[in-house]
């Protein structure tokens, strides 16, 4: 059986990015998306500095709630999966109970 090769962590990045923007509220400047970007690449190379055990899933969803609690004014969907081969990313929206939530006002 032939093993398909790993996107790179930029390439992973750029597709979650891609998907995270066209569902995200308001929608994302060009600056913001290159800084999201950004954010992602160095969530999914962080596994070899930091030695955690974290799925993939995981570093880049708390790179999104980093990226929008910094923020406070964008609320985006989280991955639920990644196809490191092709690129494949499945988006979904979190329930009221997670945070961060809605960009204007309170839950």
């Amino acid at each position: 059986m032939t093993e398909l090769p790993i996107l790179t962590a930029t390439d992973q990045a750029h597709a979650v990015t891609q998907a995270y923007v066209e569902q995200a509220k308001p929608p994302l400047t060009q600056e913001l998306i290159e800084r999201l970007q950004s954010v992602l690449t160095e969530a999914l190379d962080s596994k070899g500095q930091s030695g955690s055990d974290e799925s993939p899933t995981d570093r880049l969803n708390a790179a999104l709630d980093a990226f929008e609690s910094e923020l406070r004014s964008i609320v985006g969907p989280r991955v639920a999966s990644l196809e490191t081969s092709t690129g494949a990313v499945t988006m979904e929206h979190r329930s009221e109970a997670g945070q961060p939530l809605r960009a204007f006002g309170g839950q």
